[in-house]
């Protein structure tokens, strides 16, 4: 196995959390940890990834990676297989970093997409919009079985969204990330001191991994912070 360092940790350090808008008041307006890009030359156009089973779909686009920074939902349309998603940006007394890192927002499915077929994922944000393909995926299974749990979607051949629930205020926060050939180990921090907001909200964490041989093996270990278990990446 191969445990990565430097700058390369502090591109899977960055944490990005979707909040709702009441909540963004509740966060520390201390940046998150920089993100660096996953590969020496990453592209930073927009990207998507399935995530819980269908029933999620991650937008990852680039800017500030101060945690209350990442766009959040503001409304979601869908018209056949064409999801429209208007994005609000961050609150005017919210300070953000002046970096370039990526971002992921949860975007719920509406009722009628089918994940097993393509989707043509359309976005519009105060200075910012654009239109991003998602393949369907045979193997989705509607999220029966991810529900309220974490899961995991390839955005990019060296790049995964990671969608996990609990807090908006106490997102996790990696400490450690160990790659082997079919996967890879995340260790998360555990703070027992922090207080944290009761509300159950989907958390995205971005990870930079080295591009697998076989993606539709890879599998991610989660240890710590109360999210130890395995989590298939679909892509």
């Amino acid at each position: 196995m191969r445990k990565r360092t430097g700058l390369a940790i502090a591109a899977l350090a960055a944490t990005l959390t979707l909040t709702l808008a009441a909540c963004a008041q509740l966060e520390p307006t201390t940046p998150a940890a920089p993100t660096t890009a996953p590969s020496a030359a990453p592209s930073t156009d927009p990207a998507a990834a399935w995530l819980d089973g269908g029933r999620g779909i991650a937008l990852v686009t680039w800017g500030s990676s101060s945690i209350a920074c990442a766009p959040a939902v503001a409304d979601v349309q869908a018209e056949g297989q064409t999801v429209s998603v208007t994005l609000a940006g961050p609150a005017a007394d919210i300070v953000c970093t002046a970096d370039f890192a990526p971002r992921g927002t949860y975007v719920a499915v509406p009722q009628g997409v089918d994940p097993t077929k393509d989707v043509a994922l359309s976005f519009q944000g105060d200075t910012f919009g654009g239109r991003v393909p998602l393949a369907g995926n045979s193997a989705i299974d509607g999220g029966s079985k991810t529900e309220g749990k974490p899961s995991a979607g390839w955005f990019a051949p060296d790049g995964i969204v990671l969608l996990t629930w609990g807090s908006s205020t106490c997102p996790p926060v990696i400490e450690k990330l160990v790659e082997a050939k079919s996967g890879a180990t995340v260790t998360f921090a555990t703070d027992a001191t922090k207080v944290c907001t009761r509300d159950f909200v989907p958390r995205l964490t971005v990870l930079g991994v080295t591009t697998p041989a076989d993606p539709a093996g890879y599998t991610l270990t989660l240890t710590g912070d109360h999210l130890d278990g395995e989590v298939p990446v679909i892509g």
